[in-house]
């Protein structure tokens, strides 16, 4: 009877502090809020990189629109910016090109580092990119 009795409390008290911490996480707006931020850096590395390729129909593979075949992709603050990485092609017959775009504060292009030898004339005129082999 008493080992009854202590699994009903012992199983009321973790369910108590289960459904507590469960109800903490739920309502912290914490979490969402950075994820907004997050979402709103991508976009700005998105358009970032759709200027300096300057293609209409990119095919990006962000944080936003991940797809683990081509690779992973990230993004997570620096200092008071952010870095994005991901993939992009022009089209189903090119390559898929790796990218890491350096965002500052204001959210404005820094730094994009890819790799895509078609840019390489224009990695020439701007000291905001990077081409790697």
């Amino acid at each position: 009877m008493n080992h009854r009795v202590g699994r009903a409390v012992f199983a009321l008290a973790v369910g108590t502090v289960v459904a507590a911490f469960a109800y903490r996480w739920i309502t912290d707006p914490g979490p969402r809020l950075e994820r907004e931020l997050e979402a709103v850096a991508v976009e700005a590395a998105r358009a970032a990189l759709v200027a300096t390729v300057r293609h209409s129909n990119l095919e990006i593979v962000d944080p936003l629109a991940p797809d683990r075949v081509v690779g992973k992709a990230y993004v997570y603050r620096d200092g008071a910016g952010w870095q994005v990485s991901g993939y992009y092609r022009r089209g189903a017959g090119d390559l898929w090109h790796p990218y890491l775009a350096t965002l500052g504060e204001d959210l404005e292009l820094l730094h994009l580092k890819l790799s895509d030898r078609a840019l390489l004339e224009r990695a020439d005129e701007s000291p905001r990119l990077t081409v790697l082999p």
